[in-house]
């Protein structure tokens, strides 16, 4: 009986996370090993950072928000309090989107939810 070589299945495998580290920095792009821990690497980044997206957004929709919303005379929480006591129903997306891109519409929604606030 034969021996079997697993040339061709080696290389095929290390080409492919080379292939992956390809412009990584000194011998991660190049050592197959090295490479190989930081292919892995890179993914666990990535699978994190996919759900950390969200809340960076979502962070910065606030601070836009909290800007644009003290320059009317609120903060963000009176701000946000008032938009659901008027059932003012709009997510901070689109909130942080109007602030910026349009001032006066920004200035309207205030004007409401400091109408059922009470100020």
């Amino acid at each position: 009986m034969a021996r079997v070589k697993g040339g061709t299945v080696t290389r095929r495998r290390r080409k492919k996370y080379l292939k992956l580290a390809k412009g990584y920095f000194g011998a991660k792009s190049t050592n197959y090993k090295m490479a190989k821990e930081a292919v892995m690497k890179s993914y666990m980044y990535a699978f994190r950072d996919r759900r950390k997206r969200k809340r960076d957004f979502r962070r910065l929709w606030i601070t836009r928000i909290n800007a644009a919303a003290r320059v009317n005379g609120l903060s963000y929480s009176r701000l946000m309090n008032g938009l659901h006591q008027a059932n003012i129903d709009i997510n901070r997306k689109m909130l942080a989107d109007i602030a910026i891109n349009d001032p006066e519409a920004f200035a309207t929604i205030c004007d409401q939810a400091k109408q059922v606030l009470g100020k």
